[in-house]
């Protein structure tokens, strides 16, 4: 990703994050709601910290399980730095679409072939996805009273949210098992949008897409090869999920507060993954904190603005923190080592 856009993402994320500031806080008494946050229990805030570092470190597990999987020499170290940088441009990007792009291009520096870290990276995405779907299928189909009756105010978003992940995961797969009829049908529809002039440069989008479609055929062989690994990662994708949704029910025990038991706000707090994944906000930055306050009123109660305050502080803008901070890192490492070279 070049420097221009990296600036116009910051840009783009820094006008959501006054606007939701200006939303969210307009008319309120800011100085009695950072004396609620001041009262607060820190310790449970701490824990909440390395269960993010946790979080995105099972990424990084995932990557040097797959790449040792298809034995490719790598160090767990690089992986976490691959994970940081991944995290870091999906918070800055829309529908986290930066990160996978930026973990190619650190990966290929170190040598790892774009057709091994585009495999590795879509079965990341697919089962990282999957868990969403399970949740929120999950919760059509069990129909917990609490669950349903809270997410009553966002159920048209949570709907849009749960549609758009498997419409997504479902065409991955499909381009993956059936690539000859994915490639047609892509082809169709630049052929079609290139006669009406909405896209341009068509000779070169198809081959683009014939390009992605035979990195595909790897994945389809992979996929049918090592169901027992790809089961592996997605429960390791759960587990992942899990460690990043308890920040929530940490930050409810931190206020002192009692009554809703931690299955229910870690489900409550999945729903709102679910309604923002796919959504064009970096990090769901406005809607997630917006979610929040529709869903989390009536168990936080009057702390309901603070615990926002605090479980988005801790869950996201940690999060970025910290991979702004480990990928800052991977590029004074990438420099150190053209100079190196050049030597």
């Amino acid at each position: 990703m070049s420097k221009r856009k990296i600036i116009g993402n910051f840009l783009f994320l820094g006008i959501l994050f006054i606007g939701m500031a200006y939303y969210v806080f307009h008319g309120k008494d800011m100085e009695k709601i950072l004396e609620q946050i001041s009262n607060a229990n820190m310790f449970y805030w701490i824990c909440a910290i390395v269960c993010v570092i946790i979080f995105i470190g099972c990424e990084s597990v995932i990557i040097f399980y797959l790449m040792r999987n298809i034995r490719q020499k790598i160090k767990l170290t690089h992986c976490f730095l691959y994970s940081f940088i991944g995290f870091f441009f999906s918070c800055i990007t829309p529908s986290a679409s930066g990160g996978q792009p930026a973990q190619v291009y650190f990966m290929r520096k170190d040598n790892i072939p774009v057709e091994i870290s585009t495999l590795v990276l879509m079965i990341v995405t697919i089962t990282y996805k999957m868990v969403l779907i399970a949740l929120g299928v999950g919760v059509l189909i069990i129909r917990p009273h609490q669950i349903l009756h809270s997410i009553a105010p966002i159920t048209g978003i949570f709907y849009l949210g749960l549609t758009l992940n498997i419409v997504v995961v479902g065409f991955m797969i499909f381009m993956i098992f059936d690539t000859t009829l994915a490639k047609y049908i892509l082809n169709n529809i630049i052929g079609f949008l290139g006669k009406f002039r909405l896209i341009k440069k068509t000779d070169k989008l198809k081959i683009r897409v014939h390009t992605a479609i035979e990195k595909y055929k790897d994945a389809a062989s992979y996929f049918k090869k090592n169901k027992v690994v790809v089961w592996n990662v997605f429960l390791i994708s759960v587990a992942q999920r899990l460690f990043l949704f308890y920040v929530t029910y940490l930050v409810y025990k931190s206020f002192d507060l009692h009554g809703t038991g931690f299955l229910t706000i870690i489900i409550l707090q999945g729903v709102i993954s679910v309604a923002v994944d796919m959504l064009p906000f970096p990090g769901g930055v406005g809607i997630s904190e917006k979610l929040f306050l529709l869903i989390f009123t009536p168990i936080f109660g009057h702390i309901t603005l603070p615990a926002m305050v605090v479980s988005r502080g801790l869950s996201y803008y940690t999060e970025l923190f910290l991979s702004a901070l480990l990928t800052a890192i991977a590029y004074f490492r990438m420099a150190l080592n053209r100079r190196e070279d050049i030597r």
